[in-house]
């Protein structure tokens, strides 16, 4: 049975279409009519021939010419005419009128062929033509024009159907392969030019690469929107209609243009939200915590760099809680933090004394993070505008080494994300300024999920998903303002429903209303578990810990480059443990990673020992290419000239 009428939209759709035939063939033949007419009026008055000798200004040399031919066309014209209609009379009289209505039959097909209603083939060419519009489903001759148009197949080349077109949700979908040698990457990288030619806006357009069993790295699935999928009502977070959610569950986060739920893991991993203000990254950040707040056996810390009430209602349920850009508040953070070092030490010490039977990997499991005994919850820690955190320039000597107190926070917090995980600490992370020199890059590096809202460059959007990510079809900052919650979601681990390298989510809606009630739901299954402790018990004390200790844990990578010269301190803290790993680092992508004007960089770096050279680097094609960068050796040279010239002076 074909696939038309498997599905009662299929069966409609057909149903409509025998009902409409009649009338569609004889507005093809009107068509038709009109096409032959004018093809005729064009052949008889010699209309080439005229145009010819126009564009050659022989015009009048050729009028006797013209006009001979023009009359000798008009008698070819009437000869026929007087031919069809004696043949005519002339089978009616012997054969009846039978063969004229055969006749009759053919030449209205011919013509309802020739007038058929085709996208590019109009009855008449007008001098300014009118909308393109989606027709794709209907002929796959203008899916293969649309691919060639965007450059993503030459013109000699085809595509093969695997899966027809078919209705799936709001839209069409249908799956195709693409030439040999042609790659899915290239179409989903191009998807804007793809949408272009098939005359949708490219929110509509989604475009997947098919893996795994039944894919290829040249198999691709197109779906088309009927209308924007992320415009519409709010999409109410299903967490309000439960009681209890399991931390140890992916949270449901939103869905996507599909309108497919997606999950979000929370546990192994971190979470980065990065956007401009106003375009939901408190309400994502929330949606990430409802899940674990609803989990009794759960540790929350939760730090507000903005000072408002969105995070007030999570205080009756933080172990400990933080709300003010203050110093005095951020110094409870680089506190609070510290002792969550601590513990995370504390945690792998205590993880080595049971057997294999509890912990069979050096890693927290569901039984351990809800034995009270074993104390060992699942902590997260979660931090809203963290740049008002890592910015702060207040000085302070840790491990006898001068620094500010918002580097040694970020040195914490990315000893948390490397570390944490195994340990049963989850870190969430969101600001409204993701900027290169707000979250640094040995943070960034090691932070696993991220989701990207609008920003407003390319660069803020790699910086939140990742370097060359607008390269790979992914750039947050062409999302439309109108799309409030609307962002790029770059799973660490496995999303429902989705098997790729990134999805636009929009996220679900919960209000300050709907956050209290979670909140208070939260507080009510700690107070019932018998797990309620820290600040929501009222205990503010912190932990006997030794500072020392957690230095020694955070490693050489906890020193600051904040007295060394720029740009040579943004370019190791840029590179952070690939300093030493890395032979070898393009100047392209130090220029991009940075955000400076080459000219000037070259200067700088040359002044403080650090010569560009060329070098062969792999390239995408699997061949290599000469480049202009600099040898990791020269920058660790200068780092250690300019730290011996420092502790020669006075």
């Amino acid at each position: 049975m074909p696939d038309v009428f498997k599905s009662r939209q299929g069966l409609r759709d057909a149903a409509a279409g025998l009902l409409r035939a009649p009338f569609r063939f004889v507005g093809a033949v009107g068509r038709g009519l009109i096409v032959s007419v004018r093809a005729w009026r064009r052949w008889v008055r010699v209309i080439d021939y005229r145009e010819a000798a126009e564009h050659a200004e022989k015009l009048a040399d050729k009028f006797v010419e013209i006009r001979a031919l023009t009359l000798f066309r008009w008698k070819i014209t009437g000869l026929a005419a007087v031919i069809v209609s004696f043949v005519a009379v002339l089978v009616d009289l012997m054969y009846g009128g039978t063969p004229l209505w055969i006749a009759g039959a053919v030449g209205s097909a011919v013509l309802a062929i020739v007038g058929r209603r085709k996208d590019g083939s109009p009855g008449r060419k007008a001098v300014l033509a009118g909308p393109r519009t989606l027709t794709w489903t209907m002929d796959p001759q203008v899916l293969v024009d649309a691919f060639r148009d965007a450059k993503l197949i030459g013109k000699d080349e085809s595509l093969r159907l695997v899966e027809r077109a078919s209705r799936v949700g709001d839209g069409w979908s249908i799956t195709v392969d693409l030439p040999a040698t042609r790659k899915a990457d290239d179409v989903i990288k191009h998807r804007d030019a793809l949408a272009s030619a098939l005359a949708v806006d490219e929110v509509q357009l989604i475009v997947e690469r098919v893996r795994g069993r039944g894919g290829h790295a040249g198999r691709v699935f197109l779906w088309v929107a009927d209308e924007d999928p992320y415009a519409g009502p709010p999409l109410r977070t299903p967490l309000l209609d439960v009681e209890y959610w399991d931390a140890w569950q992916p949270v449901p986060f939103g869905r996507d243009a599909r309108n497919r739920r997606i999950d979000l893991p929370l546990v192994w991993t971190s979470l980065l939200v990065g956007a401009i203000p106003r375009q939901g990254k408190t309400f994502a950040t929330r949606l990430a915590a409802a899940g674990l707040i609803l989990d009794p056996c759960t540790r929350l810390y939760v730090f507000d760099g903005k000072g408002g009430k969105d995070w007030d209602a999570a205080e009756q349920v933080a172990h400990r809680f933080v709300c003010g850009d203050e110093l005095e508040h951020v110094q409870l953070v680089r506190d609070y933090l510290v002792e969550l070092a601590a513990e995370v030490q504390s945690r792998y010490a205590r993880m080595g004394t049971l057997d294999d039977e509890i912990c069979p990997e050096s890693k927290i499991t569901p039984g351990i993070s809800r034995d009270t005994n074993l104390r060992m919850p699942i902590t997260a820690v979660v931090i809203d505008e963290v740049q008002v955190f890592l910015e702060n320039p207040t000085r302070q000597d840790v491990g006898g080494k001068k620094t500010t107190i918002g580097a040694y926070i970020a040195d914490l917090l990315t000893y948390l994300v490397r570390k944490g995980p195994a340990a049963g600490i989850v870190v969430i992370l969101a600001t409204q300024r993701p900027d290169s020199n707000t979250i640094p890059s040995r943070l960034r590096a090691v932070l696993g999920s991220r989701f990207a809202l609008r920003v407003m460059d390319w660069r803020d959007s790699n910086i939140v998903l990742g370097e060359q990510m607008n390269t790979r079809g992914y750039d947050a900052s062409t999302l439309l303002p109108s799309h409030k919650g609307v962002g790029i979601l770059r799973p660490d681990g496995e999303t429902a429903g989705a098997d790729m390298l990134a999805t636009t989510v929009r996220t679900f809606y919960m209000p300050n209303t709907e956050w209290r009630t979670i909140c208070a739901r939260g507080r009510a299954l700690r107070e019932a578990a018998g797990t309620l402790t820290g600040h929501a018990a009222g205990d503010d004390a912190a932990r006997a810990i030794d500072p020392s200790a957690v230095v020694m844990a955070l490693g050489p990578g906890a020193e600051s480059s904040d007295d060394l010269p720029e740009p040579l301190a943004s370019v190791v803290d840029y590179l952070g443990d690939d300093l030493e790993v890395r032979d070898f680092v393009p100047t392209a992508e130090l220029i991009e990673a940075l955000d400076v004007e080459p000219g000037a960089f070259a200067r700088q770096m040359g002044e403080l020992g650090c010569k560009p050279v060329r070098q062969y680097v792999p390239d995408g094609d699997g061949g290599t290419r000469r480049v202009r960068g600099y040898m990791t050796a020269d920058v660790r040279a200068a780092i250690d000239d300019f730290g011996s010239s420092g502790r020669d002076e006075p």
